[in-house]
């Protein structure tokens, strides 16, 4: 009689496909934000979860939210070293109030040192400096998780307006899902859960700040413009490169 050994092979598959984001969309379709996201959470159905955060503007919404069903998921928020003074002050605010896992992640020394070692990149290649301050420092951190909390929300600009609530995270090939609970959230939704859970906003808010990134490449939104067209102003610009607009592959 031969003795079958069985072979221990590594699964090297993509966490996730398309097809999973396009079931988990109708799944949860016409479900309330806090139902669908609770489930999402308690049921374990997108594996390991992380939230980024910028801690901006409207960015005390969905870490309240999270929060009060599970405070343990790690919050991820890129420190670029370019940061408002007012952002690491809010973002020490909130982490203590909602007792957040804050997690943050710095940019490569060795990589500034090498493409940004006045640290003006940003002056001239914005796409550099945000590749090495967050496209990289992100891309390591999310490698251990299968799916992460974004803030997006569709009425911020044309480009976030077809935007899903679960999509394949097209950066890599590990297929991790995006998820975003807050997508159809109008301005005036955001405004009534932070009156009635008293949550503190952003300060420079009341300075006409309607995005918040980093502070060279974020500016105050003139009356009648789009929500983010204060970043990158003057540049063929309008994300960071976390995410890409074009790259939903479903509406």
């Amino acid at each position: 009689m031969n003795d079958a050994r069985a072979i221990d092979r590594l699964d090297t598959g993509p966490r996730f496909t398309e097809h999973d984001a396009i079931r988990l969309n109708r799944m949860f379709r016409g479900s309330d934000t806090e139902e669908w996201l609770r489930a999402v959470l308690e049921g374990n159905l997108a594996g390991d979860i992380a939230m980024v955060s910028s801690f901006g503007a409207e960015s005390a919404a969905l870490l309240h939210l999270v929060s009060q069903i599970d405070p343990s998921v790690p919050v991820l928020f890129l420190e670029t070293g370019k940061h408002f003074p007012e952002t690491l002050a809010y973002r020490d605010l909130l982490t203590e109030r909602f007792g957040l896992n804050l997690v943050n992640l710095y940019p490569d020394l060795d990589d500034l040192a090498k493409r940004d070692e006045t640290g003006l990149r940003w002056s001239y290649d914005p796409d550099g400096c945000c590749e090495l301050r967050k496209v990289r420092p992100l891309e390591k951190a999310l490698a251990r998780y299968d799916a992460s909390f974004t803030g997006r929300k569709a009425f911020q600009s044309t480009t976030r307006a077809t935007l899903p609530r679960f999509e394949l995270d097209t950066s890599d090939a590990q297929g991790r899902l995006k998820i975003n609970p807050l997508i159809d959230w109008d301005a005036d939704r955001i405004s009534a859960y932070f009156d009635e859970h008293d949550l503190p906003r952003h300060p420079l808010i009341e300075r006409g700040f309607a995005s918040i990134g980093c502070s060279p490449c974020t500016r105050a939104v003139k009356p009648g413009e789009d929500p983010r067209a204060g970043r990158w102003a003057g540049w063929d610009k309008v994300e960071c490169g976390i995410h890409k607009p074009g790259e939903e592959p479903f509406l």
